[in-house]
């Protein structure tokens, strides 16, 4: 074996180890990172060692600083674990290493993200004609479809932003809800938007935006408009009503904009696609395969209704580079980057429809029988309505759920993370993962029940 089959045959075997690992693992980290930086540092040594020993050296000290993410018991966040064939295709797309951006340089891996994206829209309904850009994540997709929805409400008024750039353009009216995301205030920043320029619409009390306040927000007001809406809170899953705001949003021609980094999957659930009515009459939407899909990291999508308006914002110069339509480097902001839609094309095709709709199925009936475990223990009080994926739970006092929060990742059992609602503390589950089984939830439910009663009253 040369060094490059013995580094592979190593890292292969040690990836192996460690997801058998999974079932008995503390789902929380170990170690620290210090205690990692003194793991892994020192000086560079002079002369190098063998690829393989590297593996080694790899594998053995990272261990008490991994989280077991791919396991069935990590509620924390929005993180979904990877589907198998998404983790055994990216392996792949690490071998090819083909620079994925031109359907003439690498027209294999070009060709598998092209039809992944129309499974997606299809699964999702969305229009068929629309460009699926493959991004790193829910943030880059958001970045991606608002600057494409700047470059286009600014063209709608007469101002080429290619052209003329951002001083002296009309001002641009951007309006989000209340309980959105953090990354759709991110994106603007990264647009020149500032948080005072936002126009920001109230919700109901599970974090949807209410039509009366966009209504009255958008009354009166003139100049180029981006509406953002949202498939999914980040704490209580809910979704916007899509229809009735979309339409309020048209009538002052906006340009309308989802935040579906992990809701937008229930359009592929028959039981779950009426969160999504309506959805379809956007401009744009964002999404994170690594979430709800559980592909492995680095595979966010940007979808845009009209593609000429993705080109528009996108498509680069040089003379040396070679254009053939709609490449992927025409409607994102990368030129170089790997071929990240390999692994969303691998799930799909192991997944297949029925696959999809029973996965998003799943994992809505782990968070339902998971409200109910928690539910069921003394003190605990429920928050939200669990419509899709999110459990949102607390204790009667902020420092008791703090205490208890602290209490369940120190335990290890499970993850939840803390979280912020209407002023309150409160501790958040998140169903991401395909590898999530009802015994998971049920041991979670010990677990935590167990810790309620350990942890002292506050004072």
């Amino acid at each position: 074996m040369d060094d490059r089959e013995r580094a592979l045959d190593a890292a292969h075997r040690r990836a192996t180890e460690f997801l058998e690992t999974l079932e008995e693992r503390p789902v929380w980290p170990r170690a620290d990172l210090q205690e990692m930086m003194h793991a892994f540092g020192g000086p560079l040594a002079e002369d190098g060692i063998d690829p393989a020993t590297v593996i080694e050296e790899i594998a053995e000290r990272a261990d008490p600083g991994l989280v077991a993410i791919p396991g069935g018991r990590f509620f924390g966040f929005v993180i979904g674990g990877t589907h198998p064939a998404a983790l055994a295709a990216d392996w792949l797309v690490s071998a090819w290493d083909q620079n994925s951006g031109s359907s003439l340089l690498t027209p294999a891996t070009v060709a598998m993200e092209r039809v992944a994206g129309q499974w997606m829209l299809d699964l999702l309904g969305l229009p068929a004609t629309a460009s699926v850009g493959f991004v790193t994540g829910g943030q880059l997709a958001n970045f991606t479809c608002l600057a494409t929805a700047r470059h286009a409400v600014l063209a709608r008024v007469g101002w080429d932003i290619a052209e003329l750039g951002v001083r002296g353009a009309p001002p641009l009216r951007f309006v989000v809800g209340a309980d959105r995301h953090g990354s759709v205030d991110r994106a603007a920043r990264f647009l020149g938007i500032g948080r005072i320029e936002l126009t920001v619409v109230d919700s109901d009390d599970q974090g949807r935006m209410r039509a009366d306040a966009l209504e009255r927000a958008l009354t009166g007001g003139e100049g180029p408009l981006i509406v953002c809406l949202q498939a999914g809170e980040v704490h209580t899953g809910a979704f916007d009503d899509f229809g009735p705001l979309v339409r309020i949003a048209r009538r002052h021609d906006a340009w309308v904009h989802v935040d579906g980094a992990f809701g937008l999957w229930a359009a592929a659930s028959p039981a779950l696609r009426h969160l999504t009515d309506g959805i379809d009459e956007a401009d744009s939407w964002a999404t994170d395969a690594h979430k709800t899909l559980n592909v492995p990291y680095d595979c966010g999508m940007a979808i845009v209704r009209d593609p000429a308006d993705s080109i528009a914002a996108f498509r680069t110069g040089g003379d040396y580079l070679i254009y053939s339509g709609l490449d992927p480097w025409d409607v994102t902001p990368e030129l170089s980057r790997r071929a990240r839609g390999v692994p969303a094309w691998a799930a799909l095709r192991s997944l297949g429809r029925s696959g999809v709709a029973r996965l998003m199925d799943r994992l809505h009936a782990n968070a339902v029988s998971m409200a109910e475990g928690l539910a069921s223990i003394g003190g605990v009080e429920m928050v939200n309505d669990v419509d899709y994926t999110q459990v949102m739970f607390r204790l009667g006092t902020d420092d008791d759920t703090r205490a208890l929060g602290a209490a369940i990742l120190a335990e290890g059992t499970a993850v939840v993370t803390g979280a912020e609602w209407r002023g309150r503390a409160a501790l958040r589950c998140s169903m991401s993962s395909w590898a999530t089984t009802p015994g998971d939830v049920d041991r979670t439910v010990r677990a935590i029940r167990g810790l309620v009663t350990a942890v002292p009253p506050a004072n």
